[in-house]
């Protein structure tokens, strides 16, 4: 797709997501164009290393994620591989930081790409469904890890529900008076689909904005 298709294409889903909710209608008004890419510019681009960045975000802060992953990328130079992973102890991949349900994760995912049973580089180019399908399989993988990777990958109707930060983004924004449960996230987001991803990006985008002088 050239730039003026994907802006043709940009254009006409925020149309429909404006059509369809007048809550992200005001967002998209007073946020204007929203940069998909933007946080996730500084992780790993090859699909292993991105899984792995993703899994070593699970149930805890961004800021806490970064640094663990900064110190694994340490652990694991010169790259990030199955082949690094195999080679390094469970200490040493500890001693970085990972909990032990994170660790065997990594371990199970190395293994399978290791044996050929999962092959990233083919499997970023599969469906949404056959990605979500293969990448449920693996231990430690559940749907957050793989909403969040599709994310990642650009796909167009991606929805990490069980994020605490989206969930964070819809409280505030369509004013209720509880943390919504992935559910209702997830019933929310039947009405932005097929283009779920960039909802999303808009939600999260207003988590950050300052609020309106009085």
């Amino acid at each position: 797709m050239n730039t003026v298709e994907q802006e043709r294409s940009d254009r006409s889903a925020l149309a429909l997501l404006s059509r369809d909710d007048p809550v992200l209608a005001r967002l998209i008004a007073r946020q204007g164009p929203v940069d998909l890419w933007a946080w996730r510019r500084d992780w790993p681009a090859e699909p292993f290393g991105l899984l792995l960045r993703i899994i070593v975000g699970q149930q805890i802060s961004t800021e806490a994620a970064s640094a663990i992953f900064a110190r694994l990328r340490r652990v694991l130079a010169p790259d990030l591989s199955p082949g690094a992973v195999a080679r390094r102890s469970d200490d040493e991949l500890r001693g970085a930081g990972l909990s032990r349900a994170k660790l065997a994760a990594l371990r199970d995912l190395s293994t399978r790409a290791a044996a050929g049973e999962l092959t990233l580089e083919t499997l970023a180019t599969a469906s949404d469904d056959e990605i979500r399908r293969r990448l449920l399989a693996v231990r430690g993988v559940g749907a957050w890890t793989v909403e969040l990777f599709l994310l990642a990958l650009g796909r167009a109707d991606a929805l990490p529900a069980a994020d605490v930060g989206l969930r964070r983004a819809v409280r505030a924004a369509y004013s209720l008076d509880h943390l919504p449960e992935a559910a209702e996230v997830e019933a929310l987001g039947e009405r932005w689909r097929p283009h779920r991803s960039l909802a999303v990006a808009y939600l999260y985008r207003s988590l950050h904005e300052k609020p309106a002088s009085a």
